[in-house]
């Protein structure tokens, strides 16, 4: 496993959102863990993000108000982060799922630690309430890291995933936004657009 860089100062760790010229350094993260992630299978393309499809995406989140997020370090894509709607009915519309994915030369950096919440502040403030994980179970820095940020596990599906020759467990976690159930939802929050456009990322 390749080491991470240092922590970096908080100063150094841009939290901003994701633009066309950020797809390659996202595509290039994305395949070095899919790679890692599926170990025998790794020459199989079937897994592979290309770029178009990646913008496509971007362009789908935007549409529908998710953040698409990277911290930038130093002028380098670090890590980046996204949330997608977690079921298509409507009955579910309030509630998202994530993904977050660092660089492996920066790891243990903090790169986690500041992409993670300004992820949530996002959605929350775009109107969702609920946000869900899906995390290996042998992967406990993600674990700590998701349970640092306000997410509880709530559920384990044992042998989903196959890689490196074994069977894999996944571990459902699940973080309220906002006020969660605590009331009922009125209306959506601001575009994503005004919310990233009036925040300063930089500090989150």
């Amino acid at each position: 496993m390749a080491q991470g860089l240092p922590a970096a100062p908080e100063h150094d760790i841009v939290i901003r959102p994701s633009s066309d010229a950020d797809v390659p350094a996202m595509v290039a993260i994305y395949a070095h863990h899919i790679r890692r992630g599926v170990g025998d299978v790794a020459d199989d393309d079937a897994g592979a993000l290309h770029p178009d499809d990646l913008k496509r995406r971007r362009k789908a989140m935007r549409k529908k108000r998710l953040p698409h997020l990277v911290a930038d370090r130093d002028g380098v894509v670090a890590g980046y982060a996204y949330a997608v709607p977690f079921r298509k009915r409507p009955a579910y519309r309030y509630t998202l799922k994530h993904s977050i994915y660092v660089h492996h030369q920066h790891l243990h950096a903090g790169i986690g630690r500041r992409l993670l919440p300004a992820l949530i502040e996002a959605c929350a403030a775009g109107g969702y309430r609920q946000m869900i994980g899906y995390i290996d179970a042998q992967n406990e820095a993600s674990l700590r890291l998701h349970e640092a940020c306000g997410f509880a596990r709530v559920g384990l599906l044992p042998a989903v995933g196959y890689k490196y020759g074994r069977w894999s467990d996944s571990v459902m976690v699940q973080c309220a936004l906002g006020t969660g159930s605590g009331d009922q939802p009125a209306t959506w929050g601001r575009p994503v657009e005004a919310i990233v456009a009036d925040h300063d990322w930089s500090g989150t």
